[in-house]
């Protein structure tokens, strides 16, 4: 796997590890990964477009405990890569299992989270 494949799978890592560390984590994570207008498709038919709102909701309560499996990034262009793999994760109690795929943009000040999609599996 190239380099940028393997730094785009370590954002995914890094994003999760911020998610089962706190609110604050978490919203200094998004903050600094987020695109300018990023759009996330969640469960239930939630949409979220707007930053602020993403940031907001990544400062919950942390994750206790997550796996991902069969992690891969595909490279459509030279500045944008796709990310997609499983993952189990448990907050108090309660398990999610889902599929995610992320997609990110290079921009000039790194990579940027520019779309979220979860499917619960």
């Amino acid at each position: 796997m190239a380099a940028a494949e393997d730094e785009l799978i370590t954002l995914e890592r890094q994003g999760w590890d911020a998610l089962s560390t706190g609110g604050d984590a978490a919203r200094t994570f998004y903050e600094s990964v987020l695109d300018a207008r990023p759009v996330m498709l969640l469960p239930g038919g939630m949409v979220l477009d707007d930053r602020a709102t993403i940031v907001e909701s990544m400062s919950g309560a942390p994750w206790n405990h997550y796996v991902l499996d069969g992690e891969h990034c595909q490279r459509p262009t030279a500045d944008t890569g796709l990310v997609t793999y499983g993952a189990v994760a448990e907050r108090d109690s309660n398990r999610y299992s889902a599929l995610m795929s992320t997609l990110y943009v290079r921009r000039e000040n790194g990579w940027k989270l520019v779309f979220h999609q979860q499917t619960p599996r």
